[in-house]
């Protein structure tokens, strides 16, 4: 296994080829409802790769000065239960601490909210529906 965080297309077309099998294929979420226009080639992804197979992924975002959010974390089916998504998450994180970052946030669905108090997170919002899943913000201080 391999983790890559970087931005361009290559990184980019990774990180769709997961979600595109997480969450469209799998999940029946709506195309134009998980790609939307914060995905970019300038947008930081993190890429689990399995040779030359994306495996998992998630992507960086700075709605400020001092919080990072995380967004679209998806790992194929075939390779959840390894500590993937975990992995991916800690490396974002990293990335944010040297930029400066003191929070972490992450729009999780409920059902994964367990995995993210695994990793630190704690809820900090009331249940709400987004893209037609019950969801609820996690967040982290570093």
């Amino acid at each position: 296994m391999k983790l890559t965080v970087g931005q361009g297309k290559p990184i980019r077309a990774a990180a769709s080829f997961v979600r595109m099998n997480v969450f469209v294929i799998e999940r029946h979420i709506k195309l134009t409802d998980e790609f939307d226009d914060k995905d970019s080639d300038t947008m930081t992804y993190a890429v689990m790769f399995d040779g030359e197979t994306p495996v998992a992924t998630a992507r960086f975002e700075s709605p400020d000065e001092r919080t990072l959010k995380i967004g679209r974390v998806a790992t194929l089916k075939d390779y959840r239960g390894q500590g993937l998504g975990a992995q991916v998450l800690t490396a974002l994180e990293e990335v944010a601490k040297s930029r400066g970052k003191t929070t972490s946030l992450i729009h999780s669905e409920v059902t994964a909210q367990g995995f993210y108090e695994s990793l630190g997170y704690q809820a900090s919002s009331d249940v709400f529906v987004e893209d037609g899943v019950d969801c609820i913000i996690v967040e982290k201080s570093f």
